[in-house]
């Protein structure tokens, strides 16, 4: 398995964000070939502004369909929407999944 992690750092507008987020830009990432998605807004144990406000998952069955997955018509305009709603900046890690 291939894993994407978006973090999406703090906005300006919140509520803005989260609007765009749960109503364009989730359900365009959800159609993407071969995509397993999840996102939350992102909370600590203890109460405390956590670093990151949502975090959005793609996890691929490899890193070959991640990759045509993002490049998929799909892929590409969900890539394009983060300028509509990510102003603020996102920090983007991909990994292999390893399991024990």
């Amino acid at each position: 398995m291939f894993r994407i992690t978006v973090n999406y750092n703090h906005p300006e507008n919140p509520e803005q964000f989260l609007e765009h987020y749960r109503t364009v830009h989730a359900p365009l990432t959800a159609t993407m070939p071969g995509a397993k998605f999840e996102w939350g807004v992102c909370e600590t144990l203890d109460g405390t502004t956590p670093e990151h406000f949502v975090v959005g998952v793609l996890t691929f069955d490899s890193k070959e369909a991640a990759i045509a997955g993002l490049s998929s018509p799909e892929g590409q305009a969900g890539s394009a929407d983060m300028a509509n709603f990510a102003a603020a900046g996102a920090v983007i890690d991909m990994h292999e999944v390893n399991a024990t």
